[in-house]
């Protein structure tokens, strides 16, 4: 029987370094491990344990949101190329546009 083991972690089958499945489900993780942190009933052993899972999620969060982050960079740049060139310059003559 594995003493170190927080009851989140075994509830979860999450060890304390893996990965979680999406940014919605580490955002969940990481609001109950600060719940219970602020509650103060964890002891000194468990509050380290949380602590620690809760450096891996908000890494994972933070990779997931620059991700994201350069998605939208890259999707705004090939939005406006296209549009802004050209179709001031028509004047209107050529309708089938």
């Amino acid at each position: 029987m594995a003493k170190n083991a927080t009851p989140d972690a075994a509830a979860s089958g999450a060890g304390p370094d893996s990965a979680p499945a999406s940014y919605e489900t580490a955002l969940e993780e990481l609001e109950t491990l600060v719940a219970r942190m602020e509650g103060g009933a964890l002891s000194l052993e468990d509050s380290l344990s949380a602590y620690r899972r809760g450096a891996v999620l908000v890494a994972f969060c933070q990779q997931q949101l620059d991700k994201v982050e350069q998605q939208v960079r890259v999707l705004d740049g090939a939005a406006l190329k296209p549009h802004s060139t050209g179709v001031a310059a028509t004047d209107g003559e050529d309708d089938d546009l």
